[in-house]
């Protein structure tokens, strides 16, 4: 073993990683295991969708697929905050400060027009979640996703605030990179759902 590698050892008690900078520090492996965690739930949501759409007797949905009018560019409208939010975090990892805030800022607000919109989709729908099985669980599948979105939202304005305090460089940038593997986990659940709720019956 190398002198470099032992003074690395030395300073990390049990070989435990303890530097906020390494991508394998407790912070990194707990927002893996978030994401884990939460795809579970997801997976779980979009069975019960597609096991009660298997038993249902008549059409489903009852009302007929799902409008695209808002659905299919707020569908875009996040996966640009996905894109916006990589640009800024390559930004950071080539040392540029301006460029992760702007990615962040433009991220931030994408996700809030999101929400907006979601909220303006939800009060034009012909069912409520007492409806029926399907209203309860389109609501249900679609209002836990805008939750996470949301928690998104808060992490990013953590971060957005950190980087704004110039807290983050080329070699020290955990909690970006964290905020981001949430934020395109959460985009990633996103298109699922989109293709479940609002295209499969399409195809039916």
């Amino acid at each position: 073993m190398s002198m470099a590698n032992r003074d690395s050892l030395a300073a990390q008690p049990f070989g435990l990683p303890i530097s906020p900078a390494d991508h394998r520090s407790p912070g990194w492996w707990a927002m893996v295991f978030v994401i884990v965690t939460e795809s579970a739930f997801f997976a779980y949501f979009i069975f019960s969708y597609f096991y009660l759409a298997s038993m249902a007797q008549g059409a489903w949905p009852p009302e007929g697929a799902p409008s695209l009018r808002l659905a299919l560019p707020n569908t875009i409208i996040l996966l640009a905050s996905s894109a916006a939010l990589k640009w800024g975090e390559a930004g950071i990892r080539h040392g540029s400060q301006r460029r992760l805030r702007a990615g962040l800022l433009l991220t931030f607000l994408l996700g809030v027009a999101f929400l907006v919109i979601q909220s303006i989709e939800y009060s034009h729908q012909h069912f409520t979640p007492a409806t029926d099985a399907y209203g309860s669980l389109f609501f249900t599948i679609t209002g836990f996703h805008g939750a996470h979105v949301a928690v998104g939202l808060l992490m990013n304005l953590v971060v957005q605030l950190r980087a704004w305090l110039g807290h983050f460089s080329a070699e020290r940038h955990l909690a970006v990179t964290n905020a981001a593997m949430y934020w395109h986990f959460v985009d990633a659940v996103w298109i699922v759902v989109f293709i479940s709720l609002y295209l499969s019956p399409r195809f039916g």
